[in-house]
């Protein structure tokens, strides 16, 4: 599948936020950090948010008892409603603050993630990520996403990198929710699969942002051309 940048938006302005998207593995923190880093030395200051940033700004989850499994204490209504309220706190504070936040996920990687595994319905997926949109548009986003045209390669590439402990977390968390349950997806492959139907649905998702963005396949690893076309246009 050809993902086209498409940048949207005001191009001219100041983004008062930047959000590094991708399935697990693409490469999402340490292009977050090199982001924040590059900022950083372009006099702009910066505030890096990694996903495992505690507490963090914005993912809903966190608010939960049970927030590895968040379908055992919210409907995915709630927890769209949830998020779309920490964001809007977060855009707020981030007006009134200098450092420009660059979060590694969070539009689509992490609560949608939990939508997803929540099984909520899609059209209630696509409109928390069209009134998110909305949320954070004063803040002139700029959102990169990483992307790899081989799906399963990608997935089977952060298994071998990370190892059969990391494997299992992974299996042992998502394909217990009931989204996967009811897709009756198992093990590895069952990993895979859930993968493929996330990126069916964010492809879609980003294609779609009134925002201005840019994706990159990243297969080949070549960080260094990576690196220029994102500094183009940042």
């Amino acid at each position: 599948m050809a993902i086209p940048p498409n940048p949207c938006g005001a191009e001219t302005a100041a983004h008062r936020l930047v959000i590094v998207e991708g399935i697990m593995g693409s490469g999402k923190s340490t292009t977050m950090r090199l982001i924040a880093r590059r900022l950083e030395d372009s006099g702009r200051a910066a505030l890096p948010i990694h996903e495992r940033t505690e507490p963090h700004p914005v993912r809903a989850t966190d608010e939960l008892e049970h927030w590895f499994e968040p379908w055992r204490d919210a409907t995915p209504r709630d927890l769209a409603d949830r998020a779309l309220a920490r964001w809007a706190a977060f855009v707020e504070a981030t007006q009134r603050d200098s450092p420009i936040p660059v979060m590694d996920g969070q539009l689509f990687h992490g609560d949608l993630t939990h939508l997803l595994l929540m099984d909520a319905d899609t059209a209630l997926i696509v409109d928390y990520v069209k009134a998110l949109a909305v949320v954070i548009a004063p803040l002139n986003p700029f959102v990169l996403y990483l992307w790899q045209e081989d799906v399963e390669k990608a997935v089977r590439t952060v298994c071998t990198e990370r190892g059969p402990e990391w494997i299992d977390y992974q299996v042992n968390w998502k394909l217990a929710s009931p989204y996967c349950v009811r897709k009756g997806y198992q093990g590895l492959d069952g990993l895979i699969s859930l993968y493929r139907d996330y990126r069916q649905i964010t492809d879609a998702l980003f294609q779609q942002l009134p925002l201005a963005k840019l994706s990159i396949e990243n297969s080949r690893r070549d960080w260094s051309a990576y690196e220029r076309q994102i500094l183009s246009r940042l």
